[in-house]
């Protein structure tokens, strides 16, 4: 089975781009990112699996995950390419690299560390979870029923970005199901060989998704890493700060 994607901008005098979401999330929560670098690249911006509109699939692990999207790289004929993901999918991304080194000119990673972290999710779940599907008839009300679990306007707004309607009524994009069981896999750390190519990894000043004790992660797995921090932002980095995001991306992505 393919992912889906979209495709932005056509120069094939650069290499392509692939940009990969996290979790929950969707390709179009990455067309901030996307959009810009569009100009100077051909740019593919991807649902994974269990997310937006690709397939829905009862294995969910990062191995998988990168394999469906160097599958899609073989079907649109790129051998080699650039990455771009955030959060899981810059451990998409990561594993891709540590797995297929050679299809991958350079590495960027948004805000996520090579590392096995610890459930940070739960209330997310709760939330989700009590969203009663078949009662709702607007985002307002699912919405509200998110409210009981997960305090924060900017999460529930982002989760229900996914919440779609259909002929027979609501539904969300992802695979609520498969994600919860799952999660143990999503929280896991990539592995592989190590990548020596070029790679940044772009942390938001304010998150905690990357701290000083990864370093020794990050260099054993990308001896060639960089790092660059936004100020002001947290793990939603390129969503609170694109403009300082999207020029450390070009300009590492240019050097």
């Amino acid at each position: 089975m393919q992912l889906n994607y979209s495709q932005l901008g056509d120069n094939t005098n650069n290499l392509p781009i692939i940009v990969i979401h996290g979790l929950f999330g969707s390709k179009e929560n990455l067309n901030i990112i996307a959009k810009p670098l569009s100009e100077n690249h051909q740019v593919i911006n991807v649902d994974l699996r269990n997310h937006g509109q690709s397939f829905h699939d009862t294995t969910m692990n990062y191995q998988v995950m990168a394999d469906d999207v160097l599958n899609l790289l073989n079907t649109l004929n790129i051998n080699q390419c650039i990455l771009v993901g955030h959060s899981m999918g810059g451990k998409v991304a990561m594993q891709m690299a540590l797995s297929q080194g050679e299809r991958i000119a350079k590495l960027v990673v948004l805000d996520i560390a090579p590392t096995h972290y610890t459930p940070r999710h739960q209330n997310v779940f709760n939330g989700l979870k009590n969203v009663n599907l078949t009662a709702i008839n607007n985002r307002s009300k699912a919405d509200a029923q998110l409210a009981e679990f997960i305090e924060e306007p900017g999460v529930r707004q982002f989760l229900l970005k996914s919440l779609a309607k259909t002929d027979s009524g609501f539904n969300w994009r992802f695979n609520v199901d498969q994600i919860i069981s799952s999660y143990d896999a999503i929280l896991a750390k990539p592995e592989g060989l190590a990548y020596t190519k070029p790679t940044l990894f772009i942390k938001g000043a304010n998150s905690d998704y990357i701290l000083e004790s990864h370093r020794p992660e990050i260099a054993a797995l990308f001896p060639n890493a960089k790092a660059k921090i936004i100020a002001g932002a947290g793990h939603w980095l390129h969503a609170e700060k694109p403009s300082q995001v999207n020029l450390a991306i070009s300009q590492f992505i240019a050097q």
